[in-house]
């Protein structure tokens, strides 16, 4: 079965991932842009029991646009966001793509909050469900 690492910045924090992600999506909300410092943010989720943090993790939570409640794992030295969970997916975990650093991860297939999306932006795909 595949496993997949993600590491934070300064390697104190990983995120062991086993089996193929359930979900991978791109989301255009604004607390996604501030969290990723980009455009948008781009993550893979997990089952819970497939995913193991190793290392000392710092927690924060805020609620989202739709009201639900999401909880973050980031690295207290490098502030990396490693991990979180959101209220609306229970049982999942979702990480960062950009943290396995692996250019050949599965491509998103869904693109949320698109009514916040740069106007420079377009998530390409046959197969991709944009959402508003």
């Amino acid at each position: 079965m595949i496993e997949r690492v993600a590491t934070c910045r300064c390697g104190q924090l990983r995120v062991a991932c086993t089996g193929d992600p359930i979900r991978v999506s791109v989301c255009h909300c604004l607390e996604c842009q501030k969290r990723s410092g980009s455009a948008f943010a781009t993550q893979a989720r997990w089952p819970e029991a497939q995913v193991e943090v190793i290392g000392t993790a710092s927690l924060w939570s805020r609620a989202g646009d739709s009201g639900s409640l999401s909880t973050y794992r980031f690295c207290p030295a490098c502030g990396a966001t490693m991990a979180y969970v959101n209220e609306a997916m229970p049982g999942m975990i979702a990480v960062p793509v950009g943290a396995f650093a692996d250019p050949k991860f599965p491509s998103p297939r869904f693109s949320v909050y698109e009514e916040r999306k740069h106007a420079w932006v377009a998530v390409l795909g046959d197969d991709v469900d944009h959402q508003e």
